[in-house]
């Protein structure tokens, strides 16, 4: 076996059990009541694909991101538009982090690449769900009965945008950092397994 077949297979193993691990994580949701609406859950199951955009690069992280969400949906309770969305918000975070990461391996590389992919995945959450998720929403749901959610934490917000810009971005900030601090934990750990 060639030293580059030898590498593929291991990657295609680590990223099939780092993908295992993430349907389980995505399974493992909770709500946070009184900061976001409970039909907005927190879950690690970027954890997994954060540790393969820096072991083996950020196309691995999507990979994990992919296959997490497509067993999913096997068990959807949100017609696939939940699994979409993680999908793409798992994105946002991993390549730019996976990217940074490649050009910069060092610690301080790897942090600063996760606070880019944590912004960039809060920033871009609003235009995803803004003009994507919550539009397949409003065909079962009723736009007030969405922002009504909203307004039980903060009764003053008044639009969807608003929604987004003041719950749903921070949040999704907060787990891309909460990911980035428990890899920062495991990674070193798990490094000889990631990589031999």
């Amino acid at each position: 076996m060639s030293t580059k077949t030898a590498q593929d297979t291991r990657r295609i193993a680590v990223a099939a059990v780092l993908s295992a691990v993430a349907t389980v994580l995505m399974f493992l949701d909770f709500p946070i009541p009184f900061l976001i609406p409970s039909f907005i859950k927190m879950d690690f199951s970027e954890l997994p694909a954060l540790l393969a955009a820096y072991s083996m690069g950020p196309l691995w992280g999507a990979v994990v991101c992919l296959v997490k969400n497509l067993i999913n949906l096997m068990f959807t309770t949100t017609g696939g538009v939940g699994e979409l969305c993680n999908f793409l918000l798992g994105v946002f975070f991993v390549v730019p982090t996976g990217l940074i990461y490649k050009a910069r391996k060092t610690r301080g590389g790897a942090l600063a690449a996760a606070l880019v992919g944590a912004i960039c995945t809060g920033v871009l959450s609003i235009p995803l769900n803004y003009f994507v998720t919550y539009p397949i929403y409003m065909k079962f749901m009723k736009l007030d009965d969405i922002v009504a959610a909203y307004q039980e934490i903060l009764p003053s917000v008044g639009s969807l945008l608003g929604c987004l810009t003041i719950f749903n971005m921070p949040f999704t900030i907060l787990k891309g950092l909460l990911d980035t601090a428990l890899a920062f934990l495991i990674y070193k750990p798990l490094s000889p397994l990631l990589h031999k």
